[in-house]
């Protein structure tokens, strides 16, 4: 589990091929403090497993589904990523609950500066659109945010300066793919509804 508060942007070093695999070499610092062999690390919003690490960097493994549902694969060398540990039982929440199971995704449409944050406005895969709400919270690449406009087919967010310095989301052009995680809770009422309950 996740907050989509990113802790520090690392670089990839370099793409290990495998059968319907992939894995990735990633630089890292402030993430490799207590990263573990086997432990859990959500780059750009999908939950891996580190299967190696150094002093300066660590691997992850990705498997076929992974390749199939996230952007991650479509990383090149030296591509910036958005970085974050799993919480911890005493740690704060600021962000949302984010489990790091990317659901699909979205394309950047536009960004528009206003004053000193940016309007950025994503197209949203079809099967998307009803788990999104107005002021409800999205993860993008990772990143926790807040819903600030609803249109068909698309939804829209108000990025602060800090967080355009602080994340993958400051580099993003227009036509740019981005990993999309919506928030638990609407997927759980979803279900519950399409079961028939009440």
């Amino acid at each position: 589990m996740f907050t989509g508060l990113i802790e520090e942007m690392g670089t990839v070093l370099r793409m290990v091929p495998g059968d319907r695999s992939l894995g990735l070499v990633i630089c890292a610092r402030k993430v490799l403090e207590d990263l573990g062999m086997g432990g859990s690390i959500a780059v750009d919003g999908a939950c891996l497993t580190a299967v190696a690490r150094d002093a300066l960097s660590f691997t992850v493994e990705l498997s076929e589904e992974t390749l199939k549902r996230t952007t991650l694969g479509g990383l090149r060398g030296a591509a910036p990523v958005n970085l974050e540990r799993p919480l911890t039982p005493v740690a704060r929440l600021g962000g949302h609950f984010v489990t790091g199971h990317v659901d699909g995704v979205g394309t950047l449409l536009s960004r528009e500066a206003r004053g000193d944050s940016h309007w950025f406005r994503f197209a949203v895969p079809a099967d998307l659109e009803p788990l999104l709400v107005l002021k409800g919270s999205v993860a993008v690449d990772g990143v926790s945010l807040t819903m600030a406009a609803l249109e068909a087919g698309a939804f829209a967010v108000a990025v602060i300066p800090h967080t355009l310095a602080a994340t993958t989301l400051g580099t993003k052009k227009p036509g740019d793919p981005v990993n999309l995680e919506t928030d638990i809770l609407g997927k759980y009422v979803q279900r519950l509804l399409a079961l028939g309950g009440a």
